[in-house]
């Protein structure tokens, strides 16, 4: 694989289009719609930054993450990873582009084999690859990988179940470092621990982003751990990128109404704010199915207007750091009635 140009970005999104037919019938299925769970979806993930995706339940957070390690095939749409098409190749080039995107995933229990010691897990990679082929030297770099990541490196022959959540979620990440990739995509990977476990996880993933100089896309819908991890946010909705930019600024002066209704449920451990009523986000998720026309958010958004619901609005630069996809933004005022602590 090319190094690629140190200026531009690692991967290109561009018009990425995730389509899941729907069927009608036993024998004989006939289409008879689509979830239209990723629509048009375009982004740049900058070389050594952490990207958050955020958004709520089924907005198409995890199917991106997906579409970009090529464990779905997009309906259509581009994915550039270091200039390479990676929708378009196949075969041994695919099996190449791999090595470079690693993946670690929500559940630590049901993504690890049972049947099967930590060292033989994190070992896989290798033996996929075919690299490390002397046994000896294959376990000593398994072992230098637990170790990497917290974990007794004589525990080497155990299996997941004598491990406790936050241990195996471990297992995952060394696994996934194993063959020194450049992107990692964490999806979600601290909400199936306890919450005393997810700081130590969050803090570790921190730790080798920066040590080892990695690109991460980071997938939450805890806005607060999002602010923790990532240097830019972006925010979905229904499959679509609503609102865009870095850190401190889309959590200081969000843009987009959805955004701002996401920051303003976000629990603040503040006594000033006792009794301070919220005006929160009220209704359901439309179905991806048969979404609104216009903007996706105006049949949930208090400042929408005729023109919401007629013209879809592009994702364009505010004035204040972010890109949001909204005919009428919030105002700072707007932004700070609704429960969301500028500069907080």
């Amino acid at each position: 694989m090319s190094g690629g140009d140190a200026g531009e970005p690692l991967v290109r999104v561009r018009d990425l289009i995730k389509h899941f037919p729907m069927t009608r019938g036993i024998v004989i299925q006939r289409k008879i719609g689509a979830v239209r769970a990723v629509d048009g979806l375009s982004l740049d993930i900058e070389r050594g930054e952490t990207l958050g995706i955020v958004g709520e339940t089924g907005c198409g957070k995890s199917t991106t993450a997906r579409l970009i390690m090529r464990l779905l095939d997009a309906t259509s749409g581009e994915i550039d990873f270091e200039g390479v098409d990676i929708t378009r190749v196949k075969g041994a080039r695919l099996k190449a582009i791999r090595r470079e995107v690693q993946m670690i995933f929500q559940d630590p229990q049901s993504s690890l084999n049972p049947r099967k010691t930590i060292g033989s897990i994190i070992g896989e990679p290798f033996a996929i690859h075919e690299l490390l082929k002397q046994k000896d030297e294959r376990k000593r770099e398994v072992q230098r990988l637990m170790e990497t990541v917290g974990l007794n490196p004589e525990h080497y022959n155990r299996y997941p179940h004598e491990f406790s959540g936050g241990q195996r979620q471990r297992i995952g990440v060394a696994r996934a470092l194993a063959l020194n990739p450049k992107l990692l995509i964490a999806d979600e990977p601290v909400s199936a621990l306890d919450v005393s476990i997810q700081a130590q996880v969050l803090n570790l993933l921190r730790d080798l982003q920066r040590r080892l100089g990695l690109t991460v896309v980071f997938i939450a819908h805890d806005l607060s751990v999002v602010r923790h991890m990532c240097d830019r946010v972006a925010v979905m909705y229904l499959g679509k990128i609503v609102e865009i930019g870095p850190n401190e600024a889309l959590y200081d002066f969000p843009r987009h109404p959805y955004t701002g209704a996401l920051l303003a449920a976000v629990p603040v451990a503040d006594p000033s704010l006792h009794g301070h009523e919220r005006r929160l986000l009220s209704g359901d998720v439309p179905s991806p199915a048969n979404p609104p026309g216009g903007c996706r958010f105006h049949t949930r958004c208090p400042k929408a207007q005729a023109l919401c619901s007629q013209q879809e609005p592009l994702l364009e630069d505010k004035g204040t750091g972010t890109l949001a996809a909204c005919h009428f933004p919030l105002t700072r005022e707007e932004a700070v009635q609704i429960g969301v602590r500028s500069g907080g």
